[in-house]
């Protein structure tokens, strides 16, 4: 059998096989969240829909501090993606995220309103910048846009502020650099659509067990190939509204448990990956 070489050459700090993430998402909406009824869809245009928007509100009132619990048992830290208005309007669920040890990135004022255009979306990546900020005490060095919507000018807007990764590309199992006129900006594909809870549970209504068996099968085959040499990145997403319910709590401590029986993981946040990037990748000229 022929071998077959990995064309990038990659290792993690202490040689560990696999770098695991947690992603988290606490969002706000203008309009409806990403829940439809069970009879059709939400209400189309610009009329709100009270159910679809109150089941967001879960996230805040209960789904927030359930997975904040999780992680605490696991001694996991994670990222959460934040609408800058879910936290203006919640400053004391971003308090608790940063006492914790978690990392807030930038996601948007809200999640159902994108910006039309590129004067739009600076403005609104400012705005959010500002606001995020002031409740979190810090900027944040991480952006992953509503539903990874974003622009060809993106990348250079979030490096002209300050931002280290952007997390709104699918091309690639390991972080690279994507050069900006403002300087090499880390990209954090997104590695977890097979084990992400809107993706495979909430919007396609599967079982919960298909979380579990995504993660179980994307864990295995990439600590395979650490084992082998080529180590990768891969990252769990729950939503605050979604995975904080009660009916994954079951399938995220698998998942944890899991990964946890296994040695040479490194469990860090975007943060930590990203920085270990900028400092080993080298800059695409």
């Amino acid at each position: 059998m022929t071998e077959i070489a990995y064309p990038r050459k990659w290792r993690w700090p202490q040689g560990q096989k696999i770098a695991m993430s947690v992603g988290l998402a606490f969002e706000a909406f203008t309009y409806r969240s990403q829940y439809n009824t069970l009879g059709g869809a939400a209400r189309a245009g610009n009329n709100p829909s009270p159910l679809s928007l109150s089941y967001a509100e879960y996230g805040w009132k209960a789904g927030v501090w359930r997975l904040l619990e999780t992680l605490d048992r696991y001694d996991l830290h994670a990222n959460m993606s934040v609408s800058a208005k879910a936290a203006e309007q919640h400053p004391n669920v971003i308090a608790a995220v940063m006492n914790a040890g978690h990392e807030i990135n930038g996601h948007g004022w809200v999640n159902d309103v994108h910006p039309h255009d590129n004067d739009e979306e600076e403005a609104d990546i400012r705005r959010c910048t500002a606001v995020l900020t002031q409740v979190a005490g810090a900027p944040p060095v991480g952006w992953t846009g509503p539903g990874s919507a974003g622009s060809s000018h993106t990348l250079s807007i979030l490096k002209g502020l300050g931002y280290l990764w952007n997390g709104d590309d699918a091309s690639d199992d390991l972080p690279f650099l994507r050069a900006t006129d403002h300087g090499p900006m880390v990209i954090m594909p997104r590695t977890n659509i097979p084990h992400n809870d809107l993706a495979m549970w909430l919007a396609p209504r599967n079982p919960p067990g298909v979380i579990w068996e995504g993660f179980k099968n994307t864990f295995d085959q990439l600590y395979s190939e650490g084992k082998a040499g080529a180590p990768k990145w891969m990252e769990i997403t729950l939503h605050c509204h979604i995975g904080g319910r009660p009916t994954l709590q079951p399938v995220i401590r698998q998942c944890f448990d899991y990964a946890k029986q296994h040695e040479d993981v490194w469990f860090a946040r975007r943060r930590d990956v990203a920085a270990w990037t900028m400092e080993h990748e080298q800059a695409p000229q």
